[in-house]
């Protein structure tokens, strides 16, 4: 068979075929090439026909101590990619009829707090629940990542909080208390942990021996890749965590057996065409607004295509698994960096394999000069006054960047009309007029930013705010100091936030926005948002 007939197959058939010919596979490494060397560490990639692997390989070092190449047979921690297992756990039970999907958590988890509009099962599957994200609080108790927790840590946290980010079922906030309390529902619905719940009910059913979920830290893993960050100055630390909770993260496994995960959605051996169906229909608010995530799966589109995927990101540990169910086509991308972008990388290869089904590419229009006036009206400082979020816009050499106050500064690439897409990411900006930004993320209404002024207090009225912080729900005391830049907010065991202010009153840094409180004109107390957790209430302690 000519080279031109195999590729005329390749990209008309409904699935791929057995395996790929070789002018395409060097095309796919391309895609990698940063990665393929052993003194970084990299990636696992399967291409899945159906559920049949079409083509694997590993690119760069699973252990760079050893100098240990990663293979297909390599294991990563999938970290939220993990949450479709949960969610095909908890359908089985549903389906057993053990449980309801629209029982009150409380049902199964009495501890938790009686909320005015009860929390249910199906609110936890799609991120509806407004439950505040568990470790994101941890995060601000001081907790750090790369310790030891439990299963009793995180519920324990959860249960202290006495109220939701919002009524349940009417806004989409991802939570992962959601899924990891989801863990515990298995647990007490069917007697088993979740980890061998999982084992008994999907991996071997599907023949994924070594896939499991990981809820010992003191477990040895065969074939597992060390998780590695950027080191500042260069080159690679390790970044990897204790963390024992399960059902939001902590699937491990290889590309080698994802395909046989990846099969089942098309033969429906393990639960049955109706509920892998199920699984993929996406949620409702009780506004009646419809969003793309289903459960524990992100149900969209990529240039024309029709997609179910969901990525995932722990410590070191990058994750992506993109299928077209259409074509009958999935790529995985398992990486061990945590600058990896396994999503963007699954794309690329899309793009190569699925190049005559998928849409033209949109073009892209050309960056503004960095000197000229379209750009300057957008610079400055924009706050959301619901959340109190803040966004600054600004240059960096010869782009436009965006600012979310936490460490991430993106790159805006222009979409014309005044709309920018964030680079990396499936967000978008607006500019409504010269003194509005509207910020379009997915599953969510669009968010209309202002711009502001920033407030310039001075020394003294910094001193205003300084002293001891205490929150009841997170059980811990946050110094407020001043130093000779300005206001800090330092976690005891954790990090030191720098804390820029914004309007009267608050402040940001670090991915936290605080709303200092007064009383009679004196600051008493305190409120946070953290993305994830919004209104948590810390009261000054008295005396200071």
């Amino acid at each position: 068979m000519t080279i031109r007939l195999v590729l005329i197959l390749l990209v008309g058939a409904t699935s791929l075929p057995a395996q790929i010919p070789d002018s395409i596979a060097r095309r796919v490494d391309s895609v990698f090439v940063a990665f393929d060397k052993p003194t970084s560490p990299g990636c696992a990639l399967g291409i899945y026909g159906a559920g049949d692997i079409v083509y694997t390989r590993g690119y760069g070092s699973a252990n760079l101590e050893h100098g240990i190449p990663i293979t297909p047979r390599t294991m990563f921690d999938l970290g939220s990619t993990s949450k479709q297992f949960t969610a095909m756990s908890v359908r089985l039970l549903a389906q057993d009829g053990t449980l309801s999907l629209d029982d009150d958590v409380r049902l199964w988890i009495p501890e938790l707090p009686a909320y005015p509009k009860p929390v249910t099962i199906r609110h936890l599957l799609h991120h509806t629940s407004g439950l505040r994200d568990y470790l994101t609080l941890m995060w601000l108790r001081g907790i750090n990542f790369d310790g030891v927790t439990t299963a009793g840590d995180a519920l324990s946290l959860i249960v202290r909080q006495r109220q939701t980010n919002f009524e349940p079922g009417s806004e989409y906030l991802y939570s992962n208390s959601g899924f990891f309390l989801l863990s515990e529902i298995v647990r007490r619905a069917s007697g088993k942990t979740l980890a061998e719940f999982a084992r008994d009910r999907l991996f071997t059913p599907l023949g994924m021996q070594q896939t499991h979920f990981h809820d010992d830290h003191t477990m040895i893993v065969p074939n597992r890749a060390s998780g590695y960050a950027p080191r500042e100055g260069g080159g690679f630390k390790l970044s990897m965590s204790g963390f024992e909770q399960v059902g939001d993260g902590s699937v491990m496994t290889t590309v080698e057996e994802l395909a046989r995960w990846d099969r089942n959605f098309y033969q429906a051996a393990v639960g049955g065409r109706v509920l892998l169906d199920s699984m993929q229909v996406p949620a409702r608010l009780t506004s009646g607004r419809t969003l793309d995530y289903a459960s524990g799966l992100v149900v969209g589109e990529y240039r024309g295509l029709r997609t179910v995927r969901h990525g995932g990101s722990w410590a070191g540990y990058r994750a992506d698994l993109l299928r077209f169910p259409d074509q009958r086509t999935s790529v995985a991308v398992l990486c061990n960096y945590s600058r990896s972008a396994p999503g963007r990388l699954a794309q690329r290869v899309a793009d190569v394999i699925l190049r005559q089904q998928l849409a033209r590419a949109p073009a892209v229009a050309a960056q503004p000069s960095v000197a000229g006036t379209q750009v300057a009206r957008y610079i400055g400082t924009f706050r959301n006054p619901t959340t109190e979020d803040i966004r600054t816009i600004s240059v960096r050499g010869d782009n436009l960047v965006i600012d979310y106050g936490d460490g991430e500064v993106s790159t805006l690439r222009p979409l014309g009309d005044a709309r920018f897409a964030v680079e990396g990411s499936s967000w978008e900006v607006s500019f409504s007029s010269p003194v509005s930004l509207v910020e379009h993320v997915p599953n969510q209404p669009p968010a209309t930013f202002v711009r502001i002024e920033l407030a310039r207090p001075n020394a003294r009225d910094l001193d205003a705010y300084v002293g001891l912080y205490y929150s009841d729900e997170l059980d811990i005391r946050w110094t407020i100091a001043r130093d000779t830049s300005g206001l800090v907010a330092r976690i005891p065991g954790g990090d030191t936030l720098r804390l820029t202010p914004t309007v009267r009153d608050t402040f940001v840094g670090g991915g936290v926005v605080m709303t200092f409180r007064r009383a009679g004109g004196r600051v008493m107390g305190a409120l946070l948002h953290a993305g994830r957790v919004r209104n948590i209430a810390f009261a000054r302690v008295t005396g200071q």
